[in-house]
């Protein structure tokens, strides 16, 4: 594996699972020292701990990015600790399923919450520190955040808020070298299924979808990674969800119906 980001340092939140432990793993296998968030502490310094295996330093911050006060504790921790910041990659989120006419308000606080003011925060905080490497702030969105995707409105209406935020903030600094990149994932093998809310706010449990046939988290970090070092503002993945992005592109009203009519065949699906 090349050294890609030797002596870079990497801010990653929602480390503990799934494409986060991912990304923590494949860019400490790149030479990234990195910091690492999650609320979850347990798991995530087992996390920071594997990673340091690959010659480089792993720190393991306790954060809840919903949360204003640990979103700055964490950045400074990082500088306190590295004394700079390369990257920060914003992939903490949540996801829920529930029709939005029987689901409670908070749940459509707490995911609104956590994937789109949980990557404000961190990125407010960060951004100076950012700016003076010229370095990365990534948003791990999804094809939630390019299309509609019914009974999950707050995941996807997060993720689109999450396009808006970071695409005005990649203009404002045109002229400063700040590069920001959007990642969209299709639906991918991760654990992000089972901690889905219900309409009432508990966790969903088991996936309603077969995970075997997603895109590993592995294959989704490897792609975010090199699109990180080849600077790009956009990465859309799957066939699936290059597809889905650009027909609903030209012809949304066709796609919603498509979109529907596949996400109805859901096993135990809330659309009627």
């Amino acid at each position: 594996m090349k050294k890609n980001f030797k002596d870079k340092v990497f801010i990653i939140t929602g480390a503990s699972s799934g494409i986060g432990k991912a990304l923590a793993i494949e860019s400490a296998k790149q030479g990234a020292n990195l910091v690492l968030a999650a609320r979850n502490i347990a798991k995530l310094q087992k996390v920071a701990d594997h990673c340091q295996t690959y010659g480089i330093e792993a720190i393991a911050i306790k954060t809840d990015v919903s949360v204003p006060d640990d979103c700055k504790n964490l950045i400074d921790k990082a500088i306190e600790k590295f004394g700079k910041i390369d990257v920060l990659i914003n992939n903490a989120g949540i996801s829920m399923r529930a029709l939005f006419n029987e689901m409670k308000l908070e749940v459509f606080q707490k995911v609104m919450n956590i994937n789109f003011m949980g990557t404000v925060y961190c990125t407010h905080y960060a951004i100076n520190h950012i700016l003076k490497q010229k370095g990365s702030v990534v948003g791990i969105s999804s094809i939630a955040g390019l299309a509609p995707l019914p009974a999950r409105t707050a995941y996807s209406a997060s993720k689109f808020a999450m396009f808006g935020f970071l695409t005005t903030l990649r203009t404002e600094n045109r002229k400063k070298g700040l590069h920001v990149l959007i990642a969209h994932p299709g639906f991918t093998e991760s654990e992000i299924r089972k901690h889905a809310l219900t309409k009432d706010g508990t966790p969903q449990g088991e996936t309603p979808r077969k995970e075997e046939k997603m895109m590993t988290a592995q294959e989704v970090a490897l792609k975010v990674l090199k699109a990180i070092r080849k600077r790009k503002n956009i990465l859309v993945l799957t066939t699936t969800g290059k597809l889905t992005y650009l027909l609903y592109k030209f012809f949304p009203k066709m796609m919603e119906g498509v979109i529907y009519n596949a996400m109805r065949k859901e096993p135990d699906s809330p659309l009627p």
